[in-house]
């Protein structure tokens, strides 16, 4: 096949394509794991019915997150009740919450097997199940925390984030709170809060609050931080800080792929040149 020998055509065709921006959700893959938590005792199941009750559970969960952001529910007879939720961040789309929610039994399975209680965190949504019976245990618990950046926030960073945090903690108790979701911003600190969505209006800032007062102990003066607690999550940043999660494919990685492909065509086109 002949070349053309003008390159300019290709040029416009490759600019048009770096050009192009890019989903959202290659920005921020809001299906990253997070974190795992997988009972110890595996389910006893020598007739099936967890497993059958199991997997009713976890159609009923995908096909509800099509139009919910939370939902909770129970499967099985009385004697095999296994009690199950989703929930998705608040600013995810119903299609965004859907795919998050979808992946979620696969990674239970793979990441936990059939114990009498699994919770897999990614960053856009969780899902959690556990079998009747199974010990519970304080909204406050904390399950998972990450601190990224040590002392790269500059002079006052620490003093602003705290600021910050304090507007959450005002956010999540007055209407604004969409749904027990806030988020809020203060000179380049951006903060956001959930709690899960059948908690009571007053249980959801006290533990707001105590995420806030986890947050400043554990991750000091760390530029980004997340604390999970059983009811509640919390997450502070300063902005234009993204952590090296894997997930954000930047306009740098596009003009890398720009200038590949414009350096094939050269090589393609000298060796069209030659024949």
């Amino acid at each position: 096949m002949s070349l053309p020998r003008n390159p300019f055509l290709l040029l416009i065709i490759l600019t048009i394509f770096e050009l192009i921006p890019h989903s959202k959700s290659a920005a921020t893959d809001y299906t990253t794991l997070v974190y795992k938590g997988c009972a110890k005792q595996d389910l006893s199941d020598p007739t099936g019915v967890y497993s059958q009750a199991l997997s009713s559970l976890f159609g009923t969960l995908i096909a509800q997150s099509s139009k919910s952001k939370f939902y909770k529910t129970t499967s099985g007879s009385s004697q095999t009740t296994i009690t199950g939720l989703f929930q998705c961040r608040g600013d995810l789309s119903n299609v965004d919450c859907y795919q998050c929610v979808s992946r979620l039994p696969i990674l239970i399975d793979k990441l936990c097997g059939k114990p009498i209680a699994a919770r897999i965190q990614l960053y856009g949504c969780y899902m959690l199940y556990e079998v009747s019976g199974f010990a519970q245990i304080s909204g406050m618990e904390m399950l998972y925390k990450s601190c990224s950046g040590k002392n790269s926030g500059g002079a006052g960073f620490e003093e602003r984030r705290d600021t910050a945090l304090t507007s959450l903690e005002n956010g999540m108790s007055s209407s604004s709170s969409n749904g027990g979701f806030y988020t809020a911003s203060y000179e380049s600190v951006y903060v956001l809060g959930q709690c899960e969505g059948d908690v009571g209006a007053s249980d959801c800032v006290e533990c707001v609050k105590s995420a806030v007062q986890r947050a400043q102990v554990e991750c000091g003066s760390s530029v980004a931080g997340q604390v999970y607690l059983h009811k509640c999550f919390i997450g502070a940043r300063r902005a234009k800080y993204r952590e090296n999660s894997g997930y954000n494919l930047g306009r740098g990685s596009w003009s890398g792929v720009f200038r590949h492909l414009l350096a094939v065509y050269k090589r393609l086109l000298r060796a069209s040149g030659d024949d």
